[in-house]
């Protein structure tokens, strides 16, 4: 696992993972800003990263991020408002 990136010129939030075959693969949040906050608007996961857990540790990831920099997330995808939804712990950063 690599560290969270926030790529800012693609509006995206990338980490990479090792898949089952050694390669390094991305998750990737792609957002739109919204003054302190940022809008997650889609989370994928390459094929090969899809059912190991990556996304979730990504999502972790995110969260962390977000409140060490003080932002809000406000998620637009399914997935993102799903995971927000479990995990209470994070309830400080979700808008």
């Amino acid at each position: 696992m690599t560290d969270l990136r926030d790529v800012i010129a693609r509006q995206r939030f990338e980490q990479g993972f090792t898949d089952e075959e050694g390669q390094t693969r991305t998750v990737w949040a792609d957002y739109a800003v919204q003054g302190d906050a940022r809008i997650i608007l889609h989370v994928e996961a390459e094929p090969s990263l899809r059912g190991t857990g990556a996304a979730a540790s990504f999502m972790q990831a995110l969260a962390e991020h977000a409140r060490a920099e003080r932002l809000k997330l406000v998620p637009r995808c399914s997935y993102a408002v799903a995971w927000l939804k479990r995990h209470n712990e994070f309830r400080d950063v979700a808008a």
